[in-house]
């Protein structure tokens, strides 16, 4: 994946935590399932390849539209089942991917 700033490790990290519990819920496994696990790596070469780097704001709040519509949607569903059970299971994450939503765009 390279080298990504610490802002963008720990974006990659809290991503990688909600498609478990989505995974988890809503395909049973311990493991991503092949699905999951393309999202992901869609997700990380995505946020790999972005034009703002570690001054990235949050992809809501973004002017360029990195994802193809397809996969827009499936982390819009991930986010909005894995968004209200972040702060219970990592707690950490979630008060960061919160902070880094208020940061405009550059």
């Amino acid at each position: 994946m390279g080298a990504l700033s610490r802002r963008l490790e720990r974006e990659s990290k809290t991503l990688a935590a909600m498609l478990r519990m989505y995974c988890a819920s809503r395909h049973g496994g311990r493991e991503l399932c092949t699905e999951c696990a393309g999202l992901l790596a869609y997700a990380r070469k995505r946020l790999a390849a972005c034009p703002f780097g570690a001054r990235k704001p949050a992809c809501s709040r973004c002017a360029v539209q990195c994802y193809e519509a397809g996969r827009r949607a499936g982390i819009r569903e991930v986010m909005r089942f894995a968004g209200p059970r972040l702060p219970a299971r990592h707690p950490y994450l979630a008060l960061r991917h919160l902070w880094d939503g208020w940061r405009g765009a550059p």
